[in-house]
Formats: C-alpha cells, structure tokens, sequence
C-alpha cells in the first residue's frame, strides 16, 4: 500500500508542477501581456523552485523522512495552490516603472516560489522511502522519476489541448490544489494519523478552493462584462464601456467598435482604408488576424470579396456573436496566416496584417521570409500594409520593419497616426511592389461637428498627408533566423499596459 501511494504522490506532483507552469501564463497574463518575458519569469522561477526543494527534499531523506511529513508538505503546497486566484491582485499591483521584466519576474516567485519549491521536496523523500536497502536506490530513483516525468508530460498536453479551454483558469487552479490536498489526506489516513489539526487544515484547504470558485469570475451582461473565454491562445472578454464595445485578448483592447453602426472607432482602422485609394476598384483583400471583423466589414461594404485568416476559432465565434460579422461579409478561414499563404494559390490586390498576439506582433509573421511570401501572394499593383505599434512615428521598430519590407519591395511608406509624433499609438506601413501614388486621395469632408478631428476621414488625411519613407540606412532586416522584435516590443508592452490599465482598470471586469 506504502508504495502505491508514493507513485500516486508523485505523480499528482509531478503533474501539479507543469500545470501550474503553464496557468501561470493565464494568470498574470491578461494583466502582464503573454511575452518572451513572462514565460522566461515562469519556467526560472519553476526552476529555481524545483532546485531549491530538491535540495531541502534530499537533506530530509538523509536525516530519515516520514511519510506523514510528506503528506504535510502535499497539504501545505496545496492550501497554497488554492489560494493562488484569491491572492493574486496584490501581484498585480506592483509599480509598473520597476519594468516588465522585473514585475512579471516578482509576481511569478511571490504566487509560486513556494508551492513549487514544496512539490520539489517529494521527490527526494519518496525515493528514501521507496529503496529499501542501498541496491535498490538507482532503481527506485529512476522509476519515481520516470512516473513523476510522465505524469508532467501528460499533464501538460491535458491543460493546454483540453482543460484551460473547457474548465477556466480558476476552477483548473483550484482543482490542481485541491488534488494535492486529496492524496495528503488519503496519506494520512493511511496511516491513521488524521488527528483534528490536519483535519482542520483539509478543511480550511477545501474552504479556500470553494471560496475561489466563488471568486471565479463569470459573464456579468448587467454590468457589461458579455463574455469571458479561455481559448487555447489566451483569455477572450467582450466588454461595453461607454466608448463601446470592446474584444480583449489577454487583456489587450484588439477591437472597439460603435455598437450602433458597428464600425471601429480605432484611428488605425481607418487608415487601413488608404490601400483602396490606390486602386481603381473594388477587388480581393485577404486580412491576417481578425479580431471583432472591423475591417472585414469596411471592405465588405464597399464591395470587396474579404477572405479573413484568424488562428483562434474562439476569437472567429465571438466576432460572430458580439460584433455582427455575418458570413456574407466575407470567407473566414481558421488556420496561422503565414500556413494559410504557403497553402493557396489565391491571388490579392490587398493583404492586411493586424495580428497581434497579447503583447506583440507574432515573430513569425514579420521576417523577411513571411514578407516574401505576401508579396508573392499579390497582384501586379498589389498593396501590403501592416498595422503596428510604436512609441513614436520613428520608432527603432519601425524602421526595422520598414528595412525588412524593403528587402521584398520597391516602395514603403510610412504612416503615421498619433499626435504629438513622440506618442505611443499605432503606425501603419504600407508596401508595394510599385510607385506608391494614389488614384485618389482621401478628401477631407470638413464639418462643423467639433468631434470631425476624431473621425475616420480625419485619420486617412492626417496619415496621408504626413506619409514619409523610413530611413532604413543600418537598419536590422527581420528573419526567420534572427529576429529580436520581442525585445522591442517589451518596451512597447509596458506601455501599451501602462495605457490599459489607466483606461480598464477602475472597471474592474477587464482581468
């Protein structure tokens, strides 16, 4: 009995272990953005944890280990793990101008340091208590380590392909601490040791996870809170505000629109019309990342064939259901935007790239090589444009795209939007294998109404009558081999968040 035990206590470990890993990108995510950076905070202090308990674990074993006092470290880390969602918003507090680096680096040790560095003890021990004479350490050792690896590699697949999706992150976490509690108890009371202390323990641990449970939040329409989703690329909320309906991924505004006409209220959206401008009429468009189908709609309505290449089928079905994409405004094809060009033999006269994954463009989407296959992809007067953020109309990012999209067209023209030109706001470059002049520019329709400076005629005059080529002189060219853009964008993200929770935070629906 002793040693089935100590493989099922292992093997809930080992698997507790990477699924905590692996909600911790849920967890602080929507607030921290889901970065290089925050899965490098994760998987070190994962690490540094697991070293440390395995240390603690040893030094245990050699001074002769129970199974009583494993079964407390089990219960502690547990209690610990349950606790995680009700503790987590002081971690988010942190200052924002100690960086992102830091922040998501002291928000991941301070929820999970502990209960891992607990879980790294086990291991250890359970191999002290397994090998009954010095002949049979190695074969022990390996075997509970083999079990403990599985049941982690198992775990893993099981909360990324299926469990984030369907259960939430907050049931999930309570659920993983609720399972170490489980076999802590189940331990002691194979050994009949379940005295009124660890019975009050269990049950304090079992209140916690209710009380999380409790705590997990849930659509609330009355407040404006539409819809929350775990996808398997992030956490999905449909949120109105009094400045409209919004589509957060990882709690990142990617859509805002007017509920009554449906159309986005993004100055960026608006610019993105500039490519028709070029071209004499109404033709193909092919749109990589979809978001709440803003610009779907506005090629749609002036008579253009729109096919649409969003990653993410939960992101596909709330555009759908929240922001009135109907099928008629275009084909929407479920697949990685550069998967699906390596596929088709379609042709386009315009390609749009509004991607964005929580805290950056996706790498891959923006290399020489990703460029080289859209260029591919378009009609002899084709048009390329890419919707970025920037700190500035120059930004080092800016011309680094811009240096890349040289090296697979003739012509790139800057597009600059926000004002003054040092503000963090959006920029849209745009690319073509010819001479980038207009058939017809865009006319201004000045108005009385004071709010005119806001609107979408505004913005595509503003863009184009400030247009500029980058000076891409030295410039980095992105590749498939050497891309370092998540080094800029995690300045950018800080900004980008810094803005968020300025303009969410008091709402208190948005993470």
């Amino acid at each position: 009995m002793k040693n089935i035990f100590l493989y099922t206590l292992v093997i809930v470990s080992g698997a507790a272990i990477l699924a905590l890993e692996l909600l911790g990108t849920r967890l602080l995510g929507p607030f921290y953005g889901v970065s290089l950076f925050l899965w490098s905070a994760l998987i070190s202090v994962t690490l540094a944890a697991l070293s440390i308990g395995y240390v603690i674990g040893g030094r245990w074993a050699d001074k002769g280990t129970s199974l009583f006092k494993l079964c407390g470290v089990t219960m502690i880390a547990g209690i610990w793990v349950a606790a995680i969602p009700l503790i987590r918003n002081p971690f988010l507090s942190l200052p924002e101008s100690l960086g992102l680096r830091l922040t998501v680096l002291i928000a991941a040790f301070g929820l999970f340091f502990v209960p891992l560095a607990l879980l790294g003890t086990i291991s250890p021990c359970a191999i002290r208590l397994k090998a009954s004479n010095l002949n049979e350490v190695g074969r022990a050792a390996g075997n509970l380590y083999a079990a403990s690896t599985l049941a982690s590699v198992i775990s893993a697949l099981l909360t990324g392909f299926f469990l984030i999706p369907h259960f939430g992150i907050t049931n999930l976490t309570e659920g993983v601490g609720g399972s170490l509690i489980i076999v802590a108890l189940a331990g002691f009371l194979i050994q009949r040791e379940l005295n009124a202390t660890i019975s009050a323990a269990g049950l304090a641990g079992f209140l916690i996870i209710l009380a999380g449970m409790r705590y997990s939040e849930k659509a609330d329409p009355a407040r404006g809170l539409l819809a929350i989703e775990q996808s398997p690329y992030g956490e999905l909320r449909v949120l109105d505000t009094e400045n409209g309906r919004h589509l957060l991924i990882d709690g990142g505004i990617h859509t805002l629109v007017d509920t009554s006409s449906w159309t986005s209220t993004f100055h960026y959206a608006a610019v993105m019309d500039l490519p028709k401008y070029f071209i004499d009429r109404p033709g193909r468009m092919l749109l990589i990342g979809l978001g709440g189908g803003s610009l779907v709609k506005q090629y749609a309505a002036d008579g253009w064939t729109v096919d649409a290449v969003e990653i993410d089928p939960r992101v596909i079905d709330l555009a759908s259901r929240y922001f009135n994409l109907k099928a008629s405004d275009g084909t929407i094809v479920e697949a990685d935007g550069r998967r699906f060009l390596a596929s088709t033999n379609k042709m386009y006269d315009v390609i749009l790239l509004d991607a964005f994954g929580s805290s950056s463009i996706p790498f891959h989407l923006v290399t020489k090589e990703a460029f080289g296959l859209m260029a591919a992809h378009l009609n002899s007067r084709g048009i390329f444009a890419l919707n970025v953020e920037s700190i500035g109309w120059t930004d080092p990012i800016v011309t680094a795209l811009g240096a890349t999209l040289k090296s697979q067209f003739k012509s790139v023209l800057v597009l600059p939007i926000e004002e003054p030109p040092d503000k963090f706001g959006n920029i849209i470059l745009m690319a073509s294998n010819n001479e980038l002049e207009p058939i017809r520019e865009p006319q201004r329709n000045e108005t009385l109404d004071p709010d005119w400076r806001f609107g979408p005629g505004y913005q595509k005059v503003h863009a184009w009558d400030n247009h500029f080529v980058p000076d891409t002189k030295n410039s980095f060219v992105f590749t498939d081999d050497l891309n370092p853009v998540d080094l800029r964008a995690e300045t950018l993200n800080l900004a980008a968040r810094i803005g968020l929770h300025e303009y969410l935070g008091k709402t208190g629906m948005a993470w």
